[in-house]
């Protein structure tokens, strides 16, 4: 029996709740991307280097505002010109369990650090290799992106909402589309869902 492409959004929940790796979609009136998505808590220089891997975008931390100013982390610029509005901060190593900050276990120690809630500003260099991103407030309901999706995941699964996010690219360095998010899906039996799906779980769960 063939599977269908889209999975239900509980199943993704409960992925990333076990510490694995979802494929998350967004619109194709937008950046039309898919991401791998990571629970933040759940970084291992092992799932990192995987996303890395066949990731091979930008490996990035979704936050919510009131961590990234907990944290000490301003926006990376003053005036924020993105044309979707992306949220960058200034990029962090862990002062703790890193040397140079670029290797997978380095960037896996600081993405783990981000999601510590005991975590201080004066536990993160500036500027690092990780870059974290700060979600819209009212997460999907104020922006329909891979970082807001990301962390209302984490939030869905009930873990602290830090995530990893990692855009995938096609093996020519081009994006890749939902035919290369389908097969990276299937070959690794990833949960492959839509943010407009998990928007409309989000909203049902109220």
């Amino acid at each position: 029996m063939k599977v269908p492409p889209w999975r239900p959004v509980p199943e993704a929940v409960a992925r990333l709740r076990g510490g694995g790796v979802v494929v998350l979609v967004d619109g194709e009136d937008r950046e039309n991307e898919g991401d791998l998505v990571l629970a933040a808590q759940y970084a291992t220089p092992e799932k990192v280097n995987f996303m890395l891997q066949f990731g091979r975008g930008l490996l990035c931390v979704p936050l919510e505002a009131t961590r990234a100013r907990a944290l000490g982390l301003p926006p990376m610029v003053a005036e924020n010109t993105s044309p979707l509005g992306c949220a960058f901060t200034v990029s962090v190593d862990s002062r703790h369990g890193t040397t140079t900050g670029i290797s997978a276990q380095d960037r896996a120690a600081t993405i783990k650090r981000l999601a510590l809630p005991k975590a201080v500003p004066q536990d993160f260099h500036r500027p690092g290799h990780v870059f974290p991103l700060i979600a819209h407030p009212r997460l999907l309901e104020g922006r329909q992106g891979h970082t807001e999706g990301a962390i209302a995941l984490a939030r869905a699964a009930g873990l602290f909402p830090a995530a990893a996010i990692c855009e995938v690219l096609r093996e020519d360095g081009s994006m890749a589309r939902f035919p290369e998010l389908q097969a990276l899906s299937q070959q690794f039996g990833l949960p492959l869902i839509r943010i407009a799906d998990l928007r409309r779980q989000v909203r049902q769960g109220r």
